[in-house]
């Protein structure tokens, strides 16, 4: 029977839609809330409009993307649900969102008022808590406030985004505080309040609110000191292969020095499909059952690594989602998984397994 690799001869992504599903589920349980999953940059590189489909028996409130034109994909592929731009809003954005129907993300009053003149569609109000990036300040709440209840029930949900919840847990306690701070400052409470990403979501209810906002998560990447299900593996194959004498040196820069003959395989995969050139000399792959070091820099269309006299033209290796976790590759890179996922190149075709 042909394999999967045998449909992609250089370098592929496999995508386990079942995890991804399975990982949606576990936030779900337990934070007890319903889902607004994060579908911006692709799908966190692995494709929106499969994940979209994967997700959509698990009826989340809808979905989030970072622009209206990331949403008007979504909108062509027939996704009913709300869908939430996170943005925030520009006056040059209004059009496509009215186009689309898609809800922008307003937090500041010159957004507010062009999205007001075009009439009372649902939007979510952002308030900044300490994320210091986008947002009415939590702390000038007086200043915003009658503008956004004059708003009425277009004004849909309201949230904050937690700019620490893996790394300084302590930190959403305070941003939960001042959040709460807003809210009841407020004549009514709009319909929906979220705050919680993957960290925070998987601590339980307690920063639930009505909806939670999973992403690297559901990807396969670790949050909250809870594991996902692996969700892709990124595999590239053998494409050349040469024994280098001690005393040579392997790729751009003569990096990497043999200290003895050394059997080297060259994998049809580079930076150009998302392997990070930080993991020269530094990174490992799997190949055969057994990690295998990568010897040298890593190019654009390249990637050597030590192999053993069994290796042959045409074998796979796995970049990522065997032996080597996505996250244990963003460590070896100094990174974190989302950045590794996102990188995942154009070119780089993916499959999906459990895709109806």
């Amino acid at each position: 029977m042909p394999s999967i690799a045998d449909h992609f001869p250089r370098a592929w992504a496999v995508v386990n839609l079942a995890a991804v599903v399975s990982n949606a589920r576990t936030v779900s349980r337990i934070a007890g809330a319903r889902l607004l999953p994060m579908l911006k940059a692709n799908a966190y590189g692995l494709g929106a409009v499969p994940i979209a489909r994967a997700l959509a028996p698990l009826e989340p409130w809808g979905f989030g993307v970072a622009t209206p034109e990331e949403g008007a994909e979504l909108r062509r592929a027939g996704i009913t649900r709300p869908i939430l731009v996170f943005t925030p809003l520009a006056p040059a954005t209004v059009a496509p969102c009215l186009a689309h129907e898609l809800r922008p993300v307003i937090g500041d009053l010159d957004g507010l008022a062009a999205w007001r003149a075009a009439g009372d569609r649902p939007f979510h109000a952002e308030v900044d808590t300490g994320m210091s990036r986008a947002g009415f300040l939590w702390r000038e709440a007086a200043e915003w406030r009658a503008a956004l209840t004059a708003a009425g029930p277009a004004c849909e949900g309201i949230f904050t985004h937690f700019h620490s919840a893996d790394e300084a847990p302590g930190t959403v306690d305070l941003q939960w505080r001042r959040f709460g701070e807003v809210l009841a400052s407020l004549p009514s409470r709009p319909a929906l309040v979220h705050a919680a990403n993957s960290a925070a979501a998987l601590q339980g209810a307690a920063y639930a609110g009505d909806l939670v906002r999973p992403g690297i998560f559901l990807y396969g990447g670790r949050a909250g000191g809870h594991t996902p299900a692996p969700v892709v593996r990124l595999e590239a194959r053998v494409v050349a292969l040469r024994t280098v004498a001690a005393g040579e040196t392997v790729s751009y820069g003569g990096t990497w020095t043999a200290h003895e003959p050394t059997r080297v395989a060259t994998l049809g995969i580079g930076y150009a499909d998302g392997v990070h050139r930080a993991l020269s000399n530094r990174g490992s792959v799997e190949l055969a059952g057994q990690r295998r070091p990568i010897l040298g820099r890593v190019t654009m269309d390249c990637v050597m690594i030590a192999a053993d006299p069994a290796t042959r033209l045409g074998d796979v290796a796995t970049i990522y989602g065997g032996l080597v976790t996505v996250d244990d590759q963003a460590d070896r890179a100094g990174t974190i998984a989302y950045e590794l996922l996102t990188a995942l190149g154009p070119r780089l075709p993916r499959r999906y397994l459990g895709e109806s």
